[in-house]
């Protein structure tokens, strides 16, 4: 299924500017193409780099790619509940005190990508064994009602958001 054509798209302005990083692309199509730029980014990534941050108040290349595959893992959980029709309200996350809990310095790239390909692999496999009717189930999460597919383009979004930063800032 391609954006324009998920019911229920709702965001709020925060997360529109992951949703909008993406073109009116398919959803599955968007996981893969994905899950192929994080493989070849971090394969060809030099070790010195992973500890990097271009400046004193950013994160690490390491902390940043372990910040994708947290939020990966929450709006898929999120999305999980939805489409099971879940509606109780699910609380927000503060991702600087989750990075500082992430021992993400101390990670290999092969650890990295092991927890990627983890993470993104569920997230496949949860999203292509749901049918239109889960994908326009709405749910709230951090107070913001949210459409499974919603969930899943913002997954998308949200690493090209920062495949976006890295490239341009950490390069």
């Amino acid at each position: 299924m391609k954006k324009s054509e998920i019911p229920n798209l709702g965001s709020s302005n925060f997360y529109d500017t992951y949703i909008n990083t993406l073109e009116d692309v398919n959803l599955m199509d968007s996981f893969y193409e994905g899950k192929e730029w994080f493989l070849d980014y971090v394969k060809e990534l030099p070790l010195e780099k992973l500890g990097y941050a271009y400046a004193d108040t950013k994160w690490t290349v390491a902390e940043v790619l372990i910040h994708i595959i947290d939020t990966e893992r929450i709006f898929q959980y999120r999305a999980f509940r939805f489409s099971r029709n879940d509606k109780v309200e699910l609380p927000g996350f503060d991702q600087d005190a989750y990075i500082l809990e992430s021992n993400s310095l101390n990670r290999t790239k092969e650890e990295i990508l092991e927890e990627y390909l983890a993470v993104r692999n569920a997230t496949i496999t949860l999203f292509k064994n749901l049918g239109n009717t889960q994908l326009g189930r709405v749910g709230t999460a951090s107070g913001i009602p949210w459409s499974v597919a919603a969930l899943g383009f913002a997954i998308s979004g949200h690493q090209k958001h920062h495949a976006n930063i890295l490239l341009e800032k950490y390069a």
